[in-house]
């Protein structure tokens, strides 16, 4: 990706950025700007922002969850998803239940609201991948996923 740059005569010209893409991490932040962009927009209707459309996914498929495994789920500390917990259950999306027999611990679980706002942003989610993605084949988007899957799996195991 090369931006434009105005030089000082007033003219448009593309910036080299060569040696910065022969990095796979650098073609993979770009890629991820323009996905995380189109993503801001696709969520902004829903109220939701990209970590509580993940914390809120997590819920929906993991009833029950606690606020720690919700934390090692979105791979942030159990201080931070607090604030994520805080503002899904304000908006009515999850419920915070007690666990019997363990009084520091919550049960995470997607309300009603919740579980049908997610229904419908992954609706538009999926159609957000579909158009950013519209350059690669059903095949190669599978590869893709398959071999990002396995660039996490492998260095988590580390």
């Amino acid at each position: 990706m090369t931006k434009r740059a105005t030089d000082p005569a007033g003219k448009d010209e593309q910036l080299a950025q060569t040696r910065l893409r022969q990095f796979v991490g650098y073609e993979m932040k770009m890629a991820y700007l323009l996905i995380q962009q189109d993503m801001l927009r696709i969520l902004k209707p829903t109220g939701l922002r990209i970590v509580t459309f993940s914390a809120l996914g997590i819920v929906v498929e993991n009833p029950d969850i606690s606020q720690t495994q919700l934390a090692q789920a979105l791979q942030i500390e159990r201080s931070g998803v607090v604030v994520i917990v805080d503002e899904l259950e304000n908006a009515d999306l999850i419920s915070r239940n007690k666990v019997e027999g363990d009084r520091r611990s919550y049960a995470l679980r997607a309300t009603l609201k919740g579980r049908n706002l997610w229904s419908r942003t992954e609706k538009r989610v999926h159609e957000h991948e579909d158009g950013i993605l519209s350059a690669l084949s059903g095949a190669e988007r599978e590869t893709l996923k398959l071999l990002l899957g396995r660039i996490i799996e492998d260095n988590r195991n580390r």
